[in-house]
């Protein structure tokens, strides 16, 4: 019976250091962004993350495997890691389209992507969406990360940064 209890106490542990925390997540996405060196541990993170586990972390899942694909070898690899990443990440948007997070998400993978992959076709569709939805985000983590993303992001006017530093 002792053994029962340890085995069951042992597996509750686990899974639960196993659950993602959507707010390291989100944080460590910036600094992925930013910084080479984090994209590994970020993609490595989010590796695991399956349709159960939600969309925001399947979206961030996406972004994971496209920003990985930065810095493989070839030009091929490159391409084929972006597109993998950007399809999951599309058809989440397909699926949820007024889902804020893989909206914001989308928006800074296309202001940041290069020319060449021809992925900024809704950069202006999602920036009007998030600055409408601005105010309805439940989230006040993933409403600052959004004022800030808007308010550092030159993609942006003063006029539209106005109406985030007036909410």
């Amino acid at each position: 019976m002792c053994l029962r209890i340890f085995i069951l106490c042992f597996s509750v542990l686990s899974l639960q250091s196993q659950t993602l925390k959507i707010s390291e997540v989100r944080a460590l996405y910036k600094d992925a962004a930013q910084d080479k060196s984090k994209v590994a541990s970020f993609y490595e993170m989010l590796s695991k993350v399956d349709k159960k586990d939600g969309i925001s972390l399947n979206a961030y899942k996406g972004a994971s495997i496209a920003l990985k694909s930065r810095y493989a070898k070839t030009i091929k690899a490159k391409k084929e890691g972006f597109i993998e990443g950007v399809t999951i990440l599309e058809a989440i948007i397909t699926e949820h389209p007024n889902t804020v997070e893989p909206r914001f998400i989308r928006l800074t993978i296309q202001q940041n992507s290069p020319k060449l992959l021809k992925y900024k076709s809704n950069i202006t569709e999602d920036k009007s969406f998030l600055l409408k939805q601005y105010l309805k985000i439940k989230s006040k983590s993933l409403q600052f990360i959004i004022k800030d993303y808007i308010l550092n992001a030159n993609t942006f006017s003063e006029e539209e940064k106005a109406l985030i530093l007036k909410s």
